[in-house]
């Protein structure tokens, strides 16, 4: 039976119970079929968050009815280069122990929303655009699921535009990701500037570890690029 390792941690938390836990059972060694809590009680630990990163990454790679050689070596390229050798071994091993399982998007969306702070749902939606774009395109079904999570983890169309606009170049890619129109007036440029920076800031998921931060860092990153490319378009 496989068990938590030192990549996952301690602390499991919401992901428990509901179906996350009756998903992930055996794995984590035993089965959970209780309710889900309707209601955020604690910080989301990073063991919760690193799970439900798996499962989805997982939903996404079965988007299109198969998962393929090349997917899983896109997907242990992946997870190697944001958490290290160990978090590829613990990660493929919970995909290889849930890929020809049913996952229910929408009910494990659903436990997500209403268990983890809105900055680690954005967190986790950037990682799983970073999962699709791994193999250099994103076909229609991962897009269509990708839109999918976002409404059912009670993103907001801006935000779910902003962070597809850090892995997709646009005409108007800079001011997607600070959630603006090329029409924006400059002051309008900088409070938007400004409230990204303090929305999306890495000292949010800093307490999931320095992985997760270092990840939020190049989010952040692409954040201050977009205001800077459009500072230098307008001479600001």
């Amino acid at each position: 039976m496989a068990r938590i390792g030192k990549w996952l941690g301690a602390g499991l938390g919401f992901a428990m119970g509901g179906p996350i836990g009756a998903l992930l059972g055996f794995f984590i060694g035993s089965a959970f079929d209780t309710p889900a809590p309707r209601a955020l009680q604690t910080r989301t630990g990073r063991a919760d968050f690193l799970y439900c990163l798996v499962i989805l990454a997982t939903a996404i790679m079965k988007a299109d009815g198969k998962i393929t050689r090349n997917e899983l070596d896109y997907a242990k390229r992946f997870f190697r280069e944001n958490f290290g050798e160990e978090g590829e071994r613990e990660a493929l091993s919970i995909v290889r122990e849930i890929m020809h399982k049913e996952i229910n998007v929408e009910q494990i969306c659903l436990q997500i929303r209403y268990n983890m702070h809105v900055q680690a749902r954005v967190q986790l939606l950037y990682f799983l655009f970073g999962i699709a774009r791994a193999d250099g395109a994103v076909c229609p079904h991962e897009i269509s699921l990708l839109d999918r999570i976002a409404t059912l983890l009670g993103l907001d169309e801006t935000t779910y535009r902003s962070i597809k606009s850090m892995f997709y170049e646009e005409v108007d890619s800079a001011y997607t990701i600070l959630g603006i129109p090329r029409t924006a007036t400059d002051e309008e440029v900088k409070k938007a500037y400004r409230r990204a920076a303090l929305e999306h800031h890495p000292d949010k998921v800093s307490y999931m570890g320095e992985d997760i931060r270092k990840a939020a860092e190049e989010k952040f990153s692409a954040i201050n690029a977009a205001y800077e490319k459009i500072k230098r378009e307008r001479g600001l």
